[in-house]
Order: structure tokens, then sequence, then C-alpha cells
């Protein structure tokens, strides 16, 4: 099974043996090729009933829920890591959902669509629209997205929190791109984070 680019940059970049709470888990992906490459155990939490199935079926320890509400449930250190990939930019309060991760995790995966790419300035330039792009399908009165995050929204609000960026992974479509000029050039981002 391949995974998504982001999710093989968490997957390469996750300590073998790891305890791991998935946030947003959708089927259980990761969490799948977490659990047969590098022997970690995975948990997950993921709102959608479907995908909760799909990641149950899988022989994954999921349970439905929603990140802007459950997370304040699970103790302190619980895991080494707390992963929160393609979600962030769904939740109520994504700054507390933040804070949660890391106070769960002693480390923390985000990943995120950059809505300052390039082509999403360009929609709105030159179309006046939101875009819909391969990589965020949908029109703007059905997407799931409430807070369009940018990079550089991204690493200003970790530096007021006074997290530290322990690595940052850029990509344009499924290629990796550098961190010169992401807020421009880069579709998503990936940052490993800690206290």
């Amino acid at each position: 099974m391949t995974l998504r680019p982001d999710l093989a940059i968490i997957a390469a970049n996750v300590a073998a043996g790891s305890r791991v709470l998935d946030v947003g888990c959708g089927d259980g992906a990761l969490m799948a090729a977490l659990r047969d490459t590098r022997q970690v155990d995975a948990r997950g939490l993921e709102l959608d009933a479907g995908d909760v199935a799909a990641a149950v079926g899988r022989g994954l320890s999921v349970v439905q829920g929603d990140a802007d509400t459950d997370l304040a449930d699970y103790p302190d250190n619980s895991f080494d890591y707390a992963i929160l990939s393609q979600t962030l930019q769904t939740t109520r309060h994504p700054d507390v959902v933040l804070e949660n991760l890391l106070r769960i995790g002693k480390h923390a995966f985000v990943s995120f669509p950059n809505f300052a790419h390039w082509r999403v300035r360009a929609s709105l330039l030159f179309g006046g629209r939101m875009p819909v792009t391969r990589l965020l399908p949908i029109a703007w009165y059905a997407t799931p997205n409430i807070h369009h995050v940018t990079v550089d929204d991204f690493r200003a609000l970790v530096h007021e929190r006074g997290i530290t960026i322990e690595g940052c992974w850029f990509l344009s479509g499924d290629q990796r791109c550098g961190s010169a000029m992401a807020n421009l050039f880069a579709e998503h981002a990936v940052f490993l984070l800690r206290r």
C-alpha cells in the first residue's frame, strides 16, 4: 500500500516501537503502515463512522471522536507522538487542538494544505473565486476546511506559543520542495513539533 506523500514523510520519521495517537486517522492507512513496518503501538481518533469501521476492519484500535472536544480527555504525555494529518484546518479551535497534541504527545506531527500556494493566490487574483484543484477538490460551500492556514501563519503560531519545530517538510504535488519560499511554492506542509 502506498501512503499519501505527507503520511509517508511522517511514517519515515516516527521512531520504531513508539506509542502513537493518530488524530483524524481516516481509514487507518498511516496507523497500519506504522504497525506493520515500525512495530508502533498505534491508537486512532476519527470523527467519521465509516472511516472508524474501515480502520477497525484493519485490526486497528480506533475510536470515534472529535479532536476539538475529546483530546482533553487524554492524560499528559500518554504517547511518544501525536499526529494530526490534513485535519488542523477542519477543527473549530486549531490552536487548542495543537496545545492538546503537545500535551498528550512528547512530539507532534502536523500536516496541512498551504492556502498561500501560488495557484490558490492566482485563482483568487485572476478568477476571483476560491480554487478547486486536485489537492483541494471541493467547492468552497462543501469543504470541511474552515481555517485557511498558510505555512507562514503556522510558523507564527508555533513561535507565539513557544513551540519548537524539530523538522519540517514541504510538498509541491507529490514531490518534496525546499523550505525557501515554502509559503508560496508548497502545496502541503508537514511539521514535527515539541515543547
